[in-house]
C-alpha cells in the first residue's frame, strides 16, 4: 500500500536534503544526485558550477 507524503515529512526531506548538499559542497565534493533532485536541482546543471 502506497501512503501519501505528509507535509512534515516532505518538510524534513528538503531539510536534510538541503543539509547534505551543503556539508558535501563545504568539504568539496559532489553532492548526491537523490539531494539535488529532492531540492528542484538539475545535477548536469549543478556540475557546471564552481563551488
Amino acid at each position: 500500500m502506497l501512503r501519501k507524503r505528509t507535509r512534515i515529512g516532505e518538510i524534513v526531506s528538503i531539510i536534510g536534503d538541503a543539509i547534505a548538499t551543503a556539508a558535501a559542497v563545504s568539504e568539496g565534493h559532489q553532492p548526491k544526485v537523490h539531494n539535488l533532485r529532492g531540492l528542484g536541482i538539475d545535477p548536469k546543471q549543478f556540475r557546471k558550477i564552481r563551488y
